[in-house]
């Protein structure tokens, strides 16, 4: 029934960060409200996105909200992420040790109006700021959750230069253990 349409994605210098994709799904519109398809593996497969999910997580967060960044050690998780109530800016970087673009991050407004979502796939760190008054967030899983395995880094790290869209009037509210991520520099060390 629907059909994707997928966007590559490109760190502040230009350069494409191969893995990471905005996919727009198609929204059918009437009187009555509307219809998505929010997940298709045939369009998916037609996009060179042939995952398998495992698990299916939701979170709800208030504006100012920031989680992350993080990743996963051992078991690392392929995201498919999306804003089923108001908005977020959703960040992943680019952690892959041999990729061209190590370091490098990439940012995307997904919201319930825009129905976008965006996939990060293994090897990449994540997190979200909440723009609207609150925001659900669904996500699907290409591994488990394995307690233990979750690491992260400092959302304000210079070295990685997130540009997050903080409102003057926002306050942010980051969770103890987010507030404690070292920097890319010090937390691998190579």
């Amino acid at each position: 029934m629907g059909k994707i349409t997928v966007t590559d994605c490109f760190a502040q210098d230009g350069t494409k960060i191969e893995g990471l994709k905005v996919i727009d799904p198609t929204v059918f519109k009437d009187e009555r409200g509307y219809f998505v398809e929010t997940y298709n593996l045939n369009d998916m497969k037609e996009h060179g996105l042939d995952m398998v999910f495992v698990q299916d997580n939701q979170s709800m967060s208030v504006r100012g909200v920031l989680r992350g960044l993080h990743y996963q050690k051992q078991f690392p998780q392929g995201k498919l992420v999306r804003a089923i109530r108001g908005t977020v800016f959703d960040v992943a970087v680019d952690l892959r040790t041999a990729s061209a673009t190590y370091g490098k991050w990439f940012g995307v407004e997904l919201s319930a109006e825009n129905k976008r979502q965006f996939y990060i796939p293994e090897g990449f760190a994540h997190g979200f700021l909440v723009l609207s008054d609150e925001a659900e967030f669904a996500y699907k899983c290409t591994d488990f959750y394995h307690p233990g395995d979750e690491g992260g880094l400092a959302w304000n790290d210079p070295e990685i230069g997130v540009a997050w869209p903080i409102a003057e009037d926002m306050n942010l509210i980051i969770s103890a253990k987010d507030q404690k991520w070292g920097g890319m520099s010090e937390t691998f060390k190579f």
